[in-house]
C-alpha cells in the first residue's frame, strides 16, 4: 500500500506525462508546478475515501423524544463525476424523522462532503447519504434531493449551459406522499 508521499508522486509523474501526452511541455515555466498542484487539488477534492461518514454520525447521535420532522436545506457541494472527471456541483435537501435519536446538525453536511469528495454518479450520491442516515441513525424516514449542473455536460458532449439534474431517493415514512409534499413545502 502506498504511503501519502508516495501517492502524490505518482501522481505528479502521471500528470507530467499526461501533459507530454496532450503535446504540452511539462518543462515549460508555466507547466513547472502544474504537476504537483494537480496531484494536491487531486488529493484534496477525493479525500472522501479515507473518511468513515459513519463515525462522523455516531460522534454526535443523541438520545431525544423529538417526533417531527427535520430538514437541512441549501447544502453546498462539489463533486467530480467517475466518468469524466470533470466537476458537478449543487445543493443537496435532507430531511429525516427520528425514531429516539437525532444528530448534531453539521454531521449531516459533513456526510454530504464525505461522499460528494469522491468521483461520482449523481444517483449514487443521493443513494449514498440516504442509506447512510438510515442505516446509522434508523430514523422512520429519510429523504435525500440532490441538485446539480454537471460541467460534462456542460463543457462538452451536448454543451447545454445552466441545465440542472435533480434526483431523489427517500424511505420510511416517506413513501407518504404527505410526507413528501410536507419535506419540499419546506424548501420553498
Amino acid at each position: 500500500m502506498m504511503d501519502e508521499e508516495q501517492k502524490n508522486e505518482e501522481l505528479q509523474r502521471l500528470v507530467g506525462r499526461m501533459l507530454q501526452l496532450m503535446g504540452e511541455d511539462p518543462a515549460r515555466e508555466g507547466l513547472l508546478k502544474t504537476p504537483g498542484r494537480v496531484a494536491r487539488t487531486m488529493s484534496q477534492l477525493t479525500c472522501g475515501y479515507g473518511m468513515d461518514p459513519v463515525a462522523v454520525l455516531n460522534s454526535a447521535k443523541f438520545h431525544e423524544d423529538y417526533k417531527q420532522m427535520i430538514v437541512v436545506k441549501d447544502i453546498e457541494f462539489y463533486s467530480l463525476c467517475e466518468h469524466h472527471i470533470l466537476p458537478f456541483f449543487g445543493r443537496v435537501h435532507v430531511g429525516y424523522i427520528p425514531d429516539g435519536e437525532i444528530v448534531g446538525l453539521s454531521k449531516i453536511p459533513r456526510v454530504v462532503d464525505i461522499f460528494a469528495r469522491r468521483l461520482q454518479v449523481q444517483e449514487h450520491l443521493t443513494v449514498q447519504i440516504r442509506r447512510c442516515i438510515q442505516e446509522t441513525l434508523h430514523p422512520k424516514g429519510v429523504i435525500v434531493v440532490v441538485e446539480a449542473q454537471h460541467l460534462c455536460m456542460q463543457m462538452r458532449g451536448v454543451e447545454k449551459q445552466g441545465s440542472v439534474t435533480k434526483t431523489i431517493d427517500f424511505c420510511g415514512e416517506f413513501k407518504d406522499e404527505a410526507r413528501r409534499d410536507e419535506f419540499f413545502s419546506l424548501l420553498k
